[in-house]
């Protein structure tokens, strides 16, 4: 079996601490790792590690690098077309460059979902791989534990099992997210599950159901994978729910009766939290005065709060959300509003192939930066046409090149980079380098760099 986690998604749904530039499935939500490790983890319970392939975008393929090393199968979609394009591609993938039969059974699941425990998981992906080997299309359904308007169902209308006698229910319908009445209805009803995003089926029958109910994609995939790839633009833009799921007549569900937490929206993730006596969910340094049900998360500041009742509070270097529980549904239309402004792209943190810089400060003519260069890499060779900048090490050692020359500076030493002078900085140590960067100039963005050399392939 071969299992495919689709890592590509830029969704804001939990801004400000998920932008564009640094997506929820690079974030430590619910765990000590990022969401993608832990799905790696999980699903290494079942499928070999070489066995895994994770989609990514380009934009990302460094974080998927760095977050987990060892895996040896990434794709990068050239632009999200949504879940059916990047789930034919992954097909394609295991046909063609693993040597896949039709036979072959592959697994797709989120990377940003919180699953537990992973042994009860890997015992349902047990049972799917079998079931999927006879025709089928399985789904996960999770037993649900309340009324829940944020998530999809799965109606089911028969039970069936398998020639190794494993338990599966045949699939009716797919219902979208409920209002809260139906949903009290559908928790008295035992034919009604969570539907949790996952899937298993065999290459051909995949391939098959494409072919009925998505001709466009299917006729895509007849050409080499390297082709597809090529033309992947003309995929239309369609979730595998929509294009094949609701209408195929062999979709089945695998019942699992374990916690599953898609982290769609703040009120998931207070859920998914450790709470006080007083139902509250803290991390960082909050202090709280008459505060009951509510979720504060902050890193750098203290935080104090007084009478918030049912609160979720987010804080991160240049944005604080205050938003009522219930309501961070909503929260798109902040993002909306905020069309346009990097606080809805980026952190002040920003993340790079050989580390990452952290802005903390900047004026009409300057900015103060710190970089962090990770052990045995390097920036590229650049210049800068409209600005110089002077480093300070604080800690490891700096190999930099100015011009023709090279120099080693180290802890409370710094070194002056004029402008238009091509230059580089390395870290030849074994531990991670930090220097404070000051910038001068008429300006200071960051397209103000022309490369020479780039170790990431970059422009």
């Amino acid at each position: 079996m071969k299992a495919i986690i689709l890592a590509g998604g830029s969704g804001t749904r939990l801004w400000p601490l998920s932008r564009k530039s640094y997506p929820k499935q690079f974030l430590q939500l619910g765990g000590e790792e990022s969401l993608l490790k832990q799905a790696i983890e999980r699903v290494s319970n079942a499928v070999a590690t070489e066995d895994i392939i994770v989609i990514t975008s380009e934009e990302y393929k460094f974080y998927v690098n760095f977050d987990f090393g060892n895996i040896n199968h990434v794709i990068l979609e050239p632009m999200g077309k949504n879940t059916a394009p990047a789930i034919a591609l992954g097909v394609k993938y295991c046909l063609d460059k693993l040597r896949c039969t039709e036979d072959e059974v592959v697994f797709i699941c989120p990377s940003d979902h919180v699953v537990k425990p992973a042994k009860k998981f890997a015992a349902s992906l047990e049972a799917a791989e079998v079931i999927a080997k006879e025709g089928n299309l399985v789904t996960f359904g999770v037993i649900p534990t309340r009324p829940e308007t944020g998530y999809g169902y799965i109606k089911v209308n028969g039970e069936c099992m398998s020639a190794t006698g494993h338990r599966y229910l045949r699939v009716e319908q797919f219902i979208e997210k409920p209002d809260m009445e139906t949903a009290k209805q559908y928790m008295g009803d035992k034919r009604y599950y969570w539907n949790a995003g996952m899937f298993a089926f065999t290459a051909g029958t995949m391939l098959e159901e494409l072919g009925k109910f998505a001709p466009g994609i299917r006729k895509l995939l007849d050409g080499s994978y390297d082709e597809v790839l090529s033309n992947f633009r003309e995929m239309p833009e369609i979730s595998i729910d929509y294009a094949v799921m609701e209408k195929s007549r062999k979709v089945v569900t695998v019942p699992m009766d374990i916690y599953w937490n898609d982290i769609g929206s703040w009120d998931s993730v207070f859920e998914m939290l450790k709470k006080d006596k007083q139902g509250n969910a803290f991390d960082g340094d909050v202090v709280a005065v008459d505060t009951t049900g509510t979720m504060v998360i902050g890193k750098k500041r203290l935080i104090a709060t007084v009478g918030l009742h049912d609160c979720l509070v987010v804080e991160t270097d240049d944005a604080v959300l205050i938003a009522q529980k219930g309501d961070t549904q909503k929260l798109k239309e902040v993002v909306k509003r905020l069309n346009g402004r990097k606080e809805v792209t980026e952190h002040l943190t920003v993340y790079r192939p050989w580390g990452s810089y952290t802005l903390l400060e900047k004026g009409p003519s300057y900015k103060i930066k710190k970089v962090v260069v990770k052990p045995q890499q390097k920036l590229s060779l650049q210049m800068h046409y409209h600005r110089s900048e002077h480093w300070v090490v604080v800690s490891g050692m700096a190999k930099v090149t100015i011009g023709d020359e090279e120099k080693l500076v180290h802890i409370n030493e710094s070194i002056y980079v004029p402008k238009g002078t091509y230059h580089r900085l390395e870290n030849p140590g074994e531990i991670s380098l930090e220097i404070i960067e000051v910038q001068n100039g008429e300006y200071l963005e960051e397209d103000d760099i022309v490369r020479f050399e780039d170790s990431y392939g970059r422009d």
